[in-house]
């Protein structure tokens, strides 16, 4: 008989607070492996952090590129300096700020190159020398026998350095690195012998970020130097977008370790030392990580599973830590934080946040902070409407109080919609709606000819039919929220606009394409043919795209010639192959014939077939997805994990369901590949989920039971999950009768 893993937790009802976390249970961080998503093309951070927190501390690479937009690859073996910010999972690299190096010898504050190493400061490391752990990271930097580890609270990074004896020890703080931006103004200053502070402006991804610091030492600088770029300074401060500078200790005649305080700020210096002293307050390395490790194994804990295998366990908690990087705190912890205005606000109401990576989050990352992260979907939706007052329109793709504008649609659109609808509170609904109402109507990113044609011509901007698809999703959802606050005329309006799908349809070829007028395709055309950010879709072609109508699936079916041609176009897209051409985007991995599971528009498509009752093609098609395309190796990720898209995908398919539709509050059944899970909710309910006779050929649903009674619906809507209840689902090995009556199929609207 096959062992099993099995996970038991006690969790006191309400709130995971300390008490709890002190209980006898297993920590759930030792199942996340952070290795997992640093190869192929899955960008992932490593380093420490706590769940949502302003800090992400970790070693960068001095490799450039692509597969380094977080700073850090499982193929390099080069660390140029641990830094207080990364992105983790997206396709375009930014941040990587305040880099500090332990060095030992004599100064060198040029990072180095890999063709002469010794004329730089950066060194070689082995992974087998690095400890990777939630909320810890720890490495030897072989050029100078020093042991590094790392550890953070919310805003503050907390290094420790061991060097070797009778060694000149060093730090070179560099503020020309970056991970793909490039210094524009800098500061640093010594403020006493144990104290520096400073600043690094930049100009990347983000256009105007900015970062304040002060860091603390627990031992008395001996030298301080400041350097603009490699040429020697007086005095102790230094302004300059080419700032570094170097400190030096006292030497030591037995290994010595050495501590540092990093404060960060989005508004001044003043501001980080403040974090430092109500985060971090004393010296206690030790205390700081578990502290860490606690924090994250309260947000782990929120679901708690039975998994057959050990691979099962590290595959799931390790995707839902990586939901919890970001969106990340981009506030102080007096309330202040810098707005999209380029002004500093101040609001302790709330908890400002950035990195919002939303056309990828909005699909199942957004619908699953409404389910295990309820009491944070209030600072999220007010820090997406206080960007709307201070730019005029909700964000599109926000990073360090700038709107990079990319990625098309406006997916924060679905996500405040989910959360009115879905019953929250904390926010101004009024306000929310008047934000979603005037970002779509505006004039911006091919809504001008929204308004006026009803689609987007291809060639007045570049990827109209990804564009318009999108827009038709986010004109659902608004018509939704208005008429619930009894917006009728609004409703009319908004409801005929989701329908501009259909303008994007040609009968003939039976795709969505783009269109140069009302009557006229733009030619040539190929369903294959992807040609990245030139042409009609966005990371994809004709054969992702015309699936993207999930507030819709009915109206697509229709479209489609009805069931029986859906269903038969739905198997072609799962077998078809075809040349995606010499200038495809390498997100369109993860391939199964034409779907794409490494690129978000492909994650709902699965589980289109439960809309016309054939929900076993869902339960192979997902169980295939999670078992391949989800591994435990680096390369364990299909794509960019897309700040926590790709691992929501693989968090919420593996209890058994996901949300097609991200603004109706109900999620689509498919195959669970865990045997229990236990959701913790507010107020001290839980939701359970029981599954009977699970294994590798027991995919497909026979039988629900819903608080004991039998459930036959192909669906589970949101308001009984946060009733708390319990779900019993009984699988088998042949595809049954579950879920295929028409009564019992999903539908676009339900509420």
């Amino acid at each position: 008989m096959k062992q099993k893993f099995i996970l038991f937790i006690s969790i006191i009802a309400s709130g995971f607070g300390a008490l709890a976390q002190k209980q006898a249970s297993p920590r759930l961080t030792r199942y996340v492996d952070q290795y997992i998503g640093t190869g192929f093309h899955g960008h992932v951070f490593v380093g420490a952090n706590v769940p949502f927190g302003a800090v992400q501390l970790g070693p960068t690479n001095i490799s450039k590129g692509w597969d380094w937009c977080s700073g850090y690859h499982i193929s390099d073996s080069t660390i140029i300096g641990f830094q207080h910010t990364h992105l983790s999972g997206t396709g375009i690299g930014d941040l990587g700020d305040i880099s500090f190096m332990p060095t030992t010898g004599s100064v060198i504050v040029n990072k180095g190159t890999l063709a002469n190493p010794s004329s730089g400061y950066f060194s070689l490391f082995s992974h087998k020398d690095e400890i990777v752990k939630p909320g810890y990271y720890a490495v030897k930097l072989k050029k100078y026998n020093i042991r590094a580890e790392l550890t953070a609270s919310t805003r503050v990074g907390y290094h420790r350095y061991t060097y070797p004896a009778g060694e000149q020890a060093n730090i070179i703080i560099d503020l020309t690195e970056g991970v793909a931006d490039r210094t524009t103004d800098a500061y640093i200053k010594q403020k006493d012998k144990y104290t520096i502070e400073g600043y690094r402006f930049s100009r990347g991804w983000a256009a105007d970020q900015r970062i304040y610091f002060t860091a603390v030492f627990s031992k008395p600088i001996e030298k301080f130097a400041v350097y603009d770029s490699t040429a020697l300074k007086q005095g102790v401060e230094i302004n300059s977008k080419n700032a570094r500078c170097a400190l030096t200790f006292a030497k030591s005649n037995v290994p010595e370790k050495v501590e540092i305080k990093v404060g960060i700020s989005p508004v001044s210096c003043a501001n980080a030392l403040q974090n430092i002293k109500a985060e971090i307050s004393g010296w206690n390395f030790n205390l700081t990580a578990t502290n860490a490790d606690l924090a994250w194994n309260k947000e782990l804990g929120r679901i708690t599973i039975k998994a057959d295998s050990l691979s099962q366990l590290k595959k799931f908690y390790t995707a839902l830590y990586h939901t919890m990087i970001a969106p990340s705190t981009f506030n102080d912890v007096n309330g202040e934080y810098w707005g999209t205005d380029k002004k500093v606000h101040k609001d302790g109401s709330f908890k400002n946040l950035t990195t919002f990576s939303l056309w990828d989050t909005y699909r199942s990352a957004n619908p699953l902070y409404t389910i295990m992260q309820p009491d944070r979907v209030p600072d999220m939706i007010n820090t997406m409407l206080n960007i709307y007052k201070q730019q005029g329109r909700l964000p599109v793709w926000h990073l360090m109080a700038n709107e990079t504008n990319t990625m098309v649609g406006n997916s924060a659109v679905p996500i405040i919609v989910d959360a009115y609808l879905k019953g929250f509170k904390g926010f101004d609904a009024n306000l929310a709606y008047e934000a979603v109402k005037k970002t779509q109507m505006q004039d911006l990113r091919g809504l001008k000819y929204v308004k006026e044609l009803g689609f987007i011509p291809a060639d007045s901007s570049r990827e109209s039919v990804a564009m318009g698809l999108e827009y038709s999703i986010n004109d659902w959802c608004i018509a939704q929220m208005a008429k619930k606050l009894g917006k009728m005329n609004d409703y009319q309006y908004f409801s005929g606009r989701a329908k501009n799908y259909q303008k994007y349809f040609d009968p003939q070829s039976r795709f969505m394409r783009g269109k140069v007028s009302a009557d006229t395709w733009r030619t040539p055309f190929s369903p294959f043919e992807s040609r990245h950010e030139k042409d009609d879709y966005t990371e994809g072609n004709a054969w992702q795209y015309t699936w993207l109508v999930p507030q819709d699936v009915e109206g697509l079916i229709t479209l489609l010639g009805g069931e029986k041609p859906f269903i038969k176009k739905l198997d072609s897209l799962f077998v078809v192959n075809g040349d995606l051409g010499a200038e495809h985007s390498p997100d369109i991995s993860g391939l199964i014939g034409q779907y794409a599971h490494g690129n978000e528009p492909s994650h709902h498509i699965t589980y289109l077939y439960a809309y016309v009752g054939q929900p076993w093609k869902t339960a192979d098609k997902v169980r295939y997805i999670l078992n391949n395309f989800y591994t435990t190796k680096a390369d364990g990720i299909i794509g960019n994990e897309d700040v926590g898209q790709m691992s929501a995908w693989y968090v919420l398919s593996s209890l058994g369901f996901y949300p097609v539709n991200p603004a109706n509050g109900n999620y689509v059944f498919g195959s669970p590949n865990i045997n229990s899970a236990v959701i913790q909710l507010p107020s001290g309910k839980s939701f359970t989920i029981t599954v009977k006779n699970n294994s590798a050929n027991n995919r497909y649903i026979s039988s629900m039971v819903l608080d004991g009674k039998p459930y036959s619906k192909n669906y589970l809507k949101h308001t009984d999950l946060v009733a708390g209840g319990t779900l019993v689902i009984t699988m088998t090995d042949k595809p049954g009768k579950f879920g295929t009556a028409p009564t019992d199929r999903p539908r676009s609207v339900t509420f």
